[in-house]
């Protein structure tokens, strides 16, 4: 509970200016060290009964405003347009959305460079056809929280009528809160202006409320447009999530096969990703681990990439580097602070071992839900996969993909810089296989209790 304890120091009351009583807590407030959690994802058959189960679970979905409280467990909902249209709200409120949000991620495949074996065609069942109306999101310090939090919520399921149960997932992390690769995780985020929480040290200024809460202003002086009405829109967020199967005893053989040694095998690994495993940045820990520094969160963040132009400790293909260039000088301009996210990742499976190989890929499902809150967050994922992910023109790099989460539809090339000349390695693969992913909805408590209500019959 290091990292919740840390944000609980950094609060202030007094610097709060958000409406955080009306704003679902999953937005606000990170997940737990260690967390468990559960995925559940919805389909309303019947408008009436739907909007009953969003009023019953309404009533469990805490605020971001308690920062210093008791709370073990949190409860968080998310609709798709399709759930929204399948719960009955008009035609005017359905239309208000923007065009990605209303066709669904399966739709935008082309802008999200969804190919191959990434392709919604392959998807699971509960991410096919628009099935996704509704997802529920529990996250909890400890199973018995957790226990408690999902009884309440699939009681209230139970209660109600004209919903389906479409799909489960439990996924969590021990203290070290490790991915699939056994890299820690979630580390990085935003501070938001108004909500609070002092920025961290390395953590950059408070970007204003606007880019992740609708109705606020953004980083243009605006607020992004919001869906209406303002009982609607106001308060709440966009959501992607998207679910990946990983293959970290493939990621394993590669770093095998070009690095000699377990010394040389690690660094090539923290090359690949831009942090060590226990989460020490390579621009603060450059020739080995440092677990310290890894768990410590008032240093692991606190380092930009000013000084390493050229890419020498950390190379610019980096994942980390890639999707947070903090300063870098790209080649494509573009403002990096309107592609910052709120991250709730969450890891499933067995833990990371270093003995994995690719022929364990596979036999226990090992993977992680890339989950993240924007206000921007449709333009931001199909920019991030467009651009920083599934190319390398911005940082003058090619063709040249992501090296974890990039498609490679062919074996990929990983480039890292040295003198007198880079070392390019070939024989990137797909390491995280997209398996079904939807765009999403969070609305602010008073939406819920007006979608619950059917407020626009009033």
């Amino acid at each position: 509970m290091a990292l919740l304890q840390h944000l609980k120091d950094r609060f202030r009351r007094e610097r709060v200016t958000l409406q955080l009583g009306d704003i679902q807590a999953l937005i606000l407030r990170s997940r737990p060290e260690p967390y468990v959690g559960i995925h559940a994802m919805l389909h309303v058959d019947e408008a009436e009964g739907g909007r009953d189960l969003i009023a019953r679970l309404a009533k469990h979905i805490p605020s971001a405003d308690d920062w210093t409280g008791d709370l073990h467990a949190w409860t968080g909902v998310a609709i798709s347009h399709a759930g929204l249209q399948a719960l009955g709200l008009p035609d005017s409120a359905l239309a208000s959305f923007p065009l990605p949000f209303r066709e669904g991620m399966a739709a935008r495949a082309e802008q999200l460079r969804d190919f191959g074996e990434n392709a919604p065609e392959t998807w699971e069942d509960a991410y096919q056809g628009k099935r996704l109306h509704i997802a529920l999101t529990i996250y909890a310090e400890d199973k018995a929280a957790l226990d408690e939090a999902v009884d309440k919520a699939m009681g209230e399921l139970r209660a109600s009528r004209g919903v389906t149960l479409v799909g489960t997932h439990e996924f969590g992390a021990d203290e070290d809160a490790k991915n699939p690769f056994g890299f820690r995780d979630g580390i990085s985020q935003p501070v938001v202006q108004g909500a609070g929480v002092e920025p961290p040290p390395g953590g950059g200024r408070a970007l204003a409320p606007g880019e992740f809460i609708l109705g606020e202003n953004s980083e243009s002086g605006q607020p992004v447009a919001m869906p209406e009405p303002p009982e609607l829109g106001r308060n709440g967020s966009f959501v992607v999530l998207r679910k990946y199967d990983s293959r970290p005893g493939a990621f394993n053989d590669f770093v095998r096969q070009h690095a000699d040694g377990e010394q040389e095998q690690e660094k090539l690994a923290a090359q690949l990703v831009g942090r060590w495993r226990s989460g020490a940045p390579l621009n603060l820990s450059p020739e080995r681990d440092d677990e310290a520094l890894g768990a410590d969160p008032q240093r692991n963040n606190d380092f930009d990439f000013k000084g390493d132009e050229r890419g020498l400790v950390c190379p610019h293909a980096a994942h980390m580097r890639r999707l947070n260039p903090r300063g870098t000088s790209l080649t494509i301009l573009t403002d990096e602070n309107l592609h910052r996210i709120i991250r709730r990742p969450s890891t499933f499976g067995p833990k990371w071992t270093p003995e994995l190989t690719a022929s364990d890929d596979g036999r226990e499902p090992r993977g992680i839900y890339f989950i993240f809150i924007s206000a921007r967050a449709y333009d931001t994922i199909e920019f991030l996969q467009q651009e920083w992910i599934n190319r390398g023109n911005f940082l003058d790099l090619g063709k040249e993909r992501d090296p974890v989460v990039g498609l490679h539809e062919e074996p990929g090339t990983f480039t890292i810089p040295e003198q007198p000349v880079r070392r390019r390695i070939d024989g990137v693969s797909t390491f995280n296989r997209l398996r079904g992913g939807e765009y999403l909805f969070m609305p602010s408590l008073t939406a819920l209790r007006w979608i619950g209500e059917a407020g626009w019959k009033d």
